[in-house]
């Protein structure tokens, strides 16, 4: 959906209520006010499982503003990840047809934007959401989930029947 397509005003987030994510994207892509737009974008466009509409708009324009920014950076695989599992859950609602090519494609680049960025990636935070969203891209949604999800500790722990 086009930056000034009127219906991101009507659009609903992760409380259920509207919510419009445009001013916080504009704030990524001109790099201004970087982590205020991350904690913005990660408190509205989902909450306790909760997804909208406005969560899975926001996702082709995570995705164009990351490529574009050129910086690997976590928070765009990570809540691209926990939108799409979410949105998997079934007690969301379905992505709208509008929204379905672009947001299909968005997936698409950020599989591929994973695939180039793993190779040089070294804080453990930008590899485990590099890794969950491949792992998503791939179908693999359980695995994609306890990547991003989980912490090493956490994973270990698990393993172990702790």
């Amino acid at each position: 959906m086009n930056i000034d397509d009127p219906r991101w005003s009507r659009l609903v987030g992760g409380y259920r209520i509207p919510y419009d994510p445009r001013k916080a994207l504009r704030a990524l892509q001109q790099g201004g006010e970087i982590e205020s737009a991350w904690k913005e974008l990660w408190n509205e466009l989902h909450h306790q499982g909760d997804v909208g509409e406005a969560s899975y708009a926001a996702v082709p324009h995570l995705v164009r503003i990351h490529a574009a920014r050129g910086v690997p950076d976590w928070n765009t695989y990570a809540l691209a990840v926990i939108i799409e599992d979410a949105r998997r859950q079934g007690r969301n609602p379905a992505l709208p047809d509008y929204l379905r090519e672009d947001y299909e494609g968005a997936w698409r680049e950020l599989l591929e934007l994973g695939l180039r960025e793993l190779a040089d990636a070294k804080e453990t935070t930008l590899v485990t959401s590099i890794i969950g969203a491949i792992a998503m891209g791939k179908g693999l949604f359980v695995l994609g989930r306890l990547a991003v999800m989980f912490t090493e500790d956490e994973l270990q722990e698990m393993i172990d029947g702790k």
